[in-house]
């Protein structure tokens, strides 16, 4: 199963987590006209959405026993360069720290050819 299918909008963008551990999570979109802005270029919360579905994935996955669930209580994004429409987007989210209380976790977007489009700095509250 994806796991982004059980965040409804993440599955609704088309997210799909291709590899998940405590260590990475890895996933792909393809950028469709209805994620885009002026000019075919992926809107930039669209970028900031397909990061926060890595990093929840990965929250999730080092959530210490006894949690219910996580949630992002901070979200800072670089933007690095464009997606076009039709091109598909890469990211690979790594934790900065893990805990009890938060993890922090950083995404790195690019196009599938490696080009940087954006670097996402986001901070999962645990539930």
């Amino acid at each position: 199963m994806n796991p982004a299918d059980a965040m409804p909008f993440s599955k609704l963008m088309g997210v799909t987590v291709t590899a998940t551990s405590a260590e990475a999570v890895e996933g792909e979109i393809t950028v469709r006209e209805d994620l885009c802005t002026a000019g075919g270029i992926m809107h930039g919360g669209a970028i900031m959405a397909f990061a926060d579905a890595l990093g929840a994935v990965g929250a999730v996955a080092c959530l210490p026993e006894g949690a219910k669930g996580t949630t992002t209580i901070e979200s800072k994004t670089n933007f690095l360069g464009a997606a076009p429409v039709g091109s598909t987007v890469r990211g690979v989210a790594r934790p900065l720290k893990t805990g009890r209380r938060m993890s922090v976790w950083q995404t790195t977007i690019t196009t599938a050819e490696g080009k940087a489009v954006a670097v996402v700095i986001q901070t999962q509250l645990v539930l």
